[in-house]
């Protein structure tokens, strides 16, 4: 492919794909993306839609295959010296979607007006965005949005969510590129006060920057067992778990947060281990969410069991699973590939968009890889969530930027519901955020650490009420509008065409 492209444009693809990368963890340098952005938007404007599509694909591979280098530790122990490679796997299927975008991108700059071209442009990277977060294959990680979790933009998550924010980074780097392809800079100059002054009013109206003081006690429990020998090890977790729930009560939390199936069994097949946890939320008046498995031979589920202090329990079930890790599509016809039956967890995906009382707040669980699909969660907190509880294992991802970025799509996610969120990984990070996205709390990387803090009640957003597949089909109707000829005024006469 890079053949068929003059040298200089695939090393400019090349560039933006590793600018893009180095906004996430670990660099972390978000002010990136704009410039990411604009290289990549500088090609597609003067390029034909298949040539703006084949420099979309390599600047995506180099880009997936760059953040997504955690994959090859999180399996690497399956599979040995291939783990370093496997990031080309979902580098492969993510690609398209920014080859995609080139090509849309380029027609928009062929057939919209030159002043608004920039404008669809951007709407069509974050249409694809969007496409690629969707699906039981999807995989929302490296959205562009999240690298603004710290910084003036995120406001724009509560109003649009992060493809919002997405919108507005492409919107930056589309008139950048703009600028230097046509040689003018007043759209330029337009735009960027224009998102100056609406991310300032917005950042003046969000309520969750006016909060009263929280009040409500939480805990996250890391207890930093290695995912080398976590799965064997059910009794080291039972006796480290419960002694440091048992420490973390006597700050008197409402709420108690394991990580993900750190209780290696099938809980609800254990009655002594339930009448176990069961006493323990008694004892300590907390409720307890646990992260274990459900189910049976014919049905497993990866579960969270939320004790109640009053000697009740109730299992909230996983509903998006990992592809080719928790389940594998089209097992029965791929099962002749080396490491298939490895990698497969045979898992079921749940069904239900789980929201419990407790003595705290109503509760939205999130077991780990959901807490990056904002559809989820926007689910849960229509159905009236007050608070999100993350139950992850990042143990897979070791030490890698794997745990940051997962991390960073948690305040996004506290962003655009407007809820407090507690999380609790296997071995960081752990913590509280604030319905403004900043941490309360928040534990290191390999610690063994209970995280105390506290909650209050949800405050409404905008983007809690329309939720991310009405941004996502509002972008296709800007960019399909913007593809429609204007009407022209004779020269002349100053009136309307006869129809005629």
């Amino acid at each position: 492919m890079v053949s068929s492209m003059p040298l200089r444009d695939a090393g400019v693809a090349v560039c933006a794909a590793v600018a893009l990368a180095a906004a996430f963890p670990k660099v972390g340098a978000a002010w990136l993306v704009p410039f990411g952005t604009a290289a990549l938007f500088w090609l597609w404007q003067r390029a034909s839609w298949k040539r703006a599509a084949l420099l979309g694909w390599l600047a995506g591979f180099i880009f997936f295959a760059i953040d997504f280098a955690w994959v090859g530790h999180t399996v690497g122990h399956y599979i040995g010296l291939f783990g370093p490679f496997l990031a080309f796997g979902p580098a492969a299927i993510e690609a398209p979607f920014f080859a995609l975008a080139g090509a849309l991108a380029a027609i928009a700059y062929a057939r919209m007006q030159a002043d608004v071209a920039p404008l669809g442009a951007a709407a069509a990277f974050t249409i694809c965005e969007w496409l690629r977060s969707i699906g039981v294959l999807a995989a929302p990680f490296d959205q562009l949005g999240y690298t603004q979790a710290d910084s003036p933009l995120r406001v724009v998550a509560a109003y649009a969510g992060t493809y919002g924010v997405t919108f507005v980074l492409c919107v930056l780097g589309a008139y950048v590129a703009d600028g230097l392809v046509r040689r003018t800079w007043r759209p330029l100059a337009v735009v960027a006060a224009a998102v100056c002054m609406a991310t300032a009013a917005a950042w003046i109206a969000w309520p969750a920057r006016r909060l009263p003081p929280p009040t409500i006690g939480v805990a996250a429990i890391q207890g930093n067992i290695a995912q080398s020998f976590k799965w064997n090890s059910l009794g080291l977790a039972v006796r480290r778990y419960t002694a440091m729930t048992r420490a973390a009560g006597t700050a008197r939390p409402r709420l108690i947060v394991w990580p993900e199936t750190v209780i290696t069994t099938v809980l609800d097949g254990n009655p002594p281990l339930l009448t176990r946890f069961s006493n323990l939320a008694r004892n300590v008046h907390a409720t307890i969410v646990a992260g274990s498995l459900s189910g049976g031979f014919r049905s497993l589920y990866n579960a969270l069991y939320i004790f109640s202090p009053s000697g009740g329990y109730v299992a909230y079930q996983k509903r998006q699973l990992v592809p080719f890790a928790e389940w594998f599509p089209g097992r029965a016809f791929l099962s002749w590939l080396p490491y298939v039956s490895a990698l497969n967890g045979g898992l079921t995906p749940g069904t239900i968009d789980g929201v419990y009382p407790t003595q705290a707040l109503q509760i939205a669980p999130l077991v780990c890889w959901e807490s990056a699909f904002s559809d989820l969660a926007y689910a849960q907190v229509r159905r009236g969530a007050q608070l999100l509880v993350v139950s992850t294992d990042d143990a897979w991802f070791g030490t890698t930027s794997g745990p940051y970025m997962h991390a960073q799509i948690a305040q996004l996610r506290a962003i655009e519901t407007g809820a407090y969120v507690v999380r609790a990984a296997a071995t960081g990070i752990s913590g509280v955020i604030a319905p403004d996205g900043r941490w309360l709390a928040r534990s290191r990387l390999s610690r063994r650490v209970v995280v105390t803090g506290m909650v209050g009640p949800r405050v409404a957003t905008f983007f809690s009420r329309i939720g991310p597949t009405t941004v996502g089909v509002l972008l296709v109707v800007l960019y399909a509008t913007l593809l429609i000829p204007p009407h022209t005024l004779p020269a002349d006469t100053g009136e309307w065409p006869d129809a005629r």
